[in-house]
């Protein structure tokens, strides 16, 4: 049997990771930059992550109710202290689109609509709510046929009015900021106003914060620049350090019954605890003002050189919009550098490093990439 072919990969094979370094069978070191998505939070391989990881190994007893519940509650108490969010409710499940689905249901069932907005360039995962952000024609918008899908621009406030007045839609769901779709980050005054639209018109406001949660946007939550919350707030990514994990925070408005939504694997022992020592290492070493700061730092450095067209990001979740395409410079920083670094559509660049990033590994990302850049031809 052959694997599925899917994803182009490079020719490279990591076998181990500290902090923001890889290494390859080879023995050549990488600066990571992308952290497979946004997944890698805390670091590659940090101590205290494997440290916990590997006594519960030691003492896993996958069916345990009772020792799932308290790890469970722990992480809710914990998530909810760190993130602002103590009065919400926590649902575990394994990934990002589950997470999705899963707010999505809710969203249905607590208002008896099957209408959801999301937002042109959005990307949710493999769901419902998921559109077609690439080239590729087979990639179509909406995946799921059971829910009714509309795409308005981000940021166009009117079109939203216009479709929520009908009061049909029981979900708008929008990301922090748009990761596949490019790094466009919503404004401030979007989101407010987006809110007060779904709340006159009893319709629930869905966060996306897969990816761009848990620190990385130098917040918690991105939308917490807006200062708005949620009905529901989606997450994954990061929450793991690449354990797979996901879950829906949920408001007070919504009330729980038994079997009104399920999981296998959400919320295992080792899901558990990888995300509690995620959270308190984000604590410990102070990730999410690392996270702002040195993201401040990149972003300011980057808009001084002239050859990019755009900037865009917020802490740790940086776009490099170029006049043209950049697999060239991305292949080069790879085989040249030894800098990992994302791809969003032909002429974009992601960064999304670990959040203890330092200035000096930052430095070193400005440095490779201003000599590519010197000898490229952007004619």
């Amino acid at each position: 049997m052959n694997l599925f072919d899917v994803y182009p990969l490079f020719n490279i094979e990591i076998t181990k990771g500290i902090g923001t370094r890889i290494t390859d069978s080879q023995g050549i070191e990488y600066l990571d930059l992308y952290g497979g998505h946004a997944v890698i939070s805390i670091g590659h391989s940090h101590p205290f992550y494997v440290q916990k990881l590997t006594q519960q190994l030691e003492n896993l007893v996958f069916y345990s109710n009772s020792v799932v519940n308290k790890l469970q509650t722990e992480l809710a108490k914990k998530l909810g202290k760190l993130s602002g969010y103590d009065d919400y409710s926590l649902f575990l499940v394994s990934s990002g689109a589950e997470a999705n689905e899963n707010a999505l249901k809710l969203a249905s069932f607590h208002t008896g609509r099957r209408k959801v907005v999301a937002f042109n360039k959005s990307f949710h995962g493999r769901t419902s709510a998921a559109v077609r952000v690439t080239d590729n024609p087979k990639i179509v918008a909406p995946i799921n046929e059971g829910f009714e899908v509309e795409f308005p621009d981000l940021n166009d406030i009117e079109s939203v009015r216009k479709i929520l007045k009908k009061k049909d839609v029981c979900a708008v769901i929008i990301e922090g900021i748009q990761g596949v779709g490019g790094i466009r980050i919503p404004e401030i005054e979007f989101l407010q106003q987006l809110s007060e639209e779904c709340a006159k018109t009893g319709t629930m406001l869905i966060l996306d914060e897969v990816q761009s949660g848990y620190g990385r946007s130098g917040k918690f939550f991105a939308h917490q620049y807006a200062d708005i919350r949620p009905d529901l707030i989606t997450i994954a990514k990061g929450m793991g350090n690449g354990f797979p994990i996901g879950g829906v925070m949920i408001s007070p408005k919504f009330e729980a019954s038994h079997g009104l939504l399920g999981t296998t694997f959400g919320g295992s022992h080792l899901a558990c605890v990888a995300a509690i020592s995620v959270l308190d290492i984000i604590k410990a070493e102070q990730l999410v003002a690392n996270a702002d700061k040195i993201g401040q730092y990149l972003i300011t450095e980057l808009k001084k050189i002239p050859q990019i067209k755009e900037v865009r990001g917020l802490g740790l979740m940086i776009g490099l919009e170029f006049e043209i395409p950049i697999k060239d410079i991305r292949n080069r920083l790879l085989f040249e550098k030894k800098i990992f670094t994302g791809v969003t559509g032909t002429n974009i660049i992601r960064l999304l490093p670990p959040l203890c990033l330092s200035k000096q590994d930052a430095n070193i990302f400005l440095s490779g990439l201003k000599e590519i850049i010197q000898t490229t031809s952007f004619n």
